[in-house]
């Protein structure tokens, strides 16, 4: 059987408080009652929540897998719908800390786990370090999360910045988290979206919105993922709307030559089309 890519997302923002990690839990839950075999990796090196917000306890985290003390497959977590998940560490310092190198070997590590996983989202942190753009780099794509607070627009618009000059990404996806109404999260892309195409060269894909709701905040404090607990509410099924888009996004047909998630099975795949050419 031939190999095949894994799609990978990279969830992002520019500020912290825009639930973040909640879109990437619940885009978790959705693309795996989808059938997609579903990895979430808790990018958060130092500061750790995806584990906390489902009420699940880890063991060794990603801060053994760095020292040495644990392979990335002797880790893994189940988590709702049978989703998968890769526990970070929370407080400690070293992981905060790690260089470049370092995460760059972290995101090399992935090849150990074979052809096991349809789609990888990473929960990056919040802002513009070091680690948010090396793993946002190694993925295919890049959903910003905003809200409609002007903070988190500048942010956002800071982070795009960052992002396009420093790892040349030129396209991303943008969602409107807690948000009052679709028209006004649309108002709140398009004002992004001209500052970003005036002055950058980037691309801004809308996908949606997630609507303010109190069955999500309710879930939160449950450590249950929306989509698991209230699966009728707004909020899930906003989630399950963007998980059916995010179906039709197209496949890498081959790696693009960097340090990326699961880069030998995007060699593979450009080395059989090559063949069929």
């Amino acid at each position: 059987m031939a190999m095949q890519p894994v799609q990978v997302i990279a969830v992002t923002s520019g500020k912290g408080g825009v639930g973040k990690t909640n879109v990437s839990i619940n885009l978790a839950c959705q693309l795996a009652r989808l059938g997609r075999r579903v990895l979430l990796m808790d990018a958060d090196l130092g500061l750790a929540n995806v584990d906390i917000l489902l009420g699940l306890r880890s063991g060794n985290n990603l801060s053994h897998v760095l020292v040495g003390e644990s392979q990335l497959k002797d880790i893994l977590i189940p988590g709702p719908f049978g989703i998968t998940i890769i526990p970070a560490a929370s407080g400690v310092r070293q992981m905060a800390e790690m260089t470049p190198a370092q995460h760059a070997q972290l995101v090399r590590s992935f090849a150990a786990l074979q052809d096991e996983y349809d789609v990888l989202i990473v929960d990056t942190a919040a802002g513009i370090s070091d680690s948010v753009i090396t793993f946002s780099r190694a993925s295919q794509y890049v959903l910003v999360v905003v809200t409609e607070e002007p903070t988190s627009l500048a942010d956002a618009y800071g982070l795009i910045k960052v992002l396009n000059r420093d790892a040349g990404i030129t396209r991303f996806k943008v969602l409107c988290n807690m948000s009052g109404g679709e028209l006004q999260a649309r108002k709140v892309f398009e004002r992004l979206c001209d500052v970003a195409e005036r002055f950058l060269d980037v691309n801004l894909v809308w996908v949606g919105a997630i609507p303010r709701d109190e069955f999500l905040l309710k879930a939160v404090a449950l450590q249950r993922a929306v989509s698991d607990l209230y699966p009728a509410a707004d909020a899930s099924q906003a989630f399950r709307r963007l998980a059916e888009d995010v179906c039709r996004w197209p496949m890498p047909s081959a790696s693009r030559g960097h340090i990326e998630f699961f880069a030998e099975r995007l060699l593979a795949v450009g080395s059989e089309a090559g063949q069929s050419w």
